[in-house]
């Protein structure tokens, strides 16, 4: 574990493994410890980045809005801070924005990029239902815990979260290790998606991509992938069947292999 800075920002990280750079990108509230079904897998073959974004966990939350910009920007200083020129690149949900920005601003520190559940911003996003915002988005009076109990039906399709107790328990109890995201910090994350919206620049990208998504997902609803992948030139889509939102957990031994496989043909020397 480590930090670094991006101006006034304090950025915590920290690396596993050996090999090429790869790095895990996070939604909004996760940080490092959202990757507990990537780390044993791929620390035995990449050289493994995972973080905190500003605003959660471990790193400093400064005044906000951010922009996905800010959130891009920082993902460069970790990579100047290790001196790695170029890595390939994993980001869900938010995380997938953040990614999509970097490889904008800055396409040749992207050397691969996987996009999981995510959109390329308001002028071509399809929202989730009214009521599953609503839900997300009302964490007032609610303890860490409860946000999290209440969160979990968003994030997991309802089959797994009874098939999987012990996953779900550990998915919670990683989340509560970690410091609570405050109201400010959840607010100026929840900003820089709002004003996200790289739709009309993803038809200049040649990185590879590939793009994966879970059929059951409401609260980024697959459409969003579909657009995705006609919006980015070569780009890859698979769809997981009875997945939701947080696909990396949910359907994480195909996730990995999907990865994995994809880095490995496309990406990796």
């Amino acid at each position: 574990m480590a930090m670094c800075k991006n101006g006034d920002v304090t950025l915590y990280y920290e690396v596993h493994g050996d090999g090429e750079p790869l790095i895990f990108v996070s939604g909004l509230g996760g940080g490092a410890w959202s990757w507990f079904m990537q780390l044993p897998f791929f620390q035995q073959r990449y050289l493994v980045i995972v973080f905190d974004n500003r605003g959660a966990g471990r790193s400093s939350t400064p005044a906000g809005p951010y922009s996905m910009e800010d959130l891009a920007l920082d993902v460069i200083a970790i990579m100047d801070n290790l001196r790695i020129d170029q890595a390939m690149v994993v980001g869900v949900s938010m995380g997938g924005m953040i990614a999509q920005q970097l490889c904008v601003i800055a396409p040749e520190r992207v050397k691969g990029m996987v996009l999981g559940c995510t959109h390329c911003g308001k002028s071509q996003r399809i929202p989730p239902p009214g009521e599953v915002m609503e839900v997300l988005a009302n964490n007032e009076g609610l303890s860490p815990e409860e946000i999290i109990d209440k969160n979990i039906p968003i994030l997991f399709n309802k089959s797994f979260v009874e098939a999987n107790p012990q996953i779900i328990e550990q998915y919670k109890r990683n989340a509560l290790s970690v410091p609570p995201q405050s109201p400010e910090g959840f607010a100026s994350q929840i900003a820089a998606i709002q004003g996200f919206d790289v739709c009309e620049k993803l038809s200049t990208i040649s990185t590879p991509v590939l793009i994966i998504t879970g059929k059951k997902d409401t609260l980024v609803p697959p459409e969003n992938s579909r657009i995705l992948h006609r919006l980015i030139p070569n780009s890859e889509l698979v769809e997981f069947d009875d997945v939701g939102h947080a696909v990396h957990v949910e359907a994480a031994d195909m996730f990995n292999k999907k990865v994995d496989e994809f880095f490995e043909m496309r990406c990796r020397t």
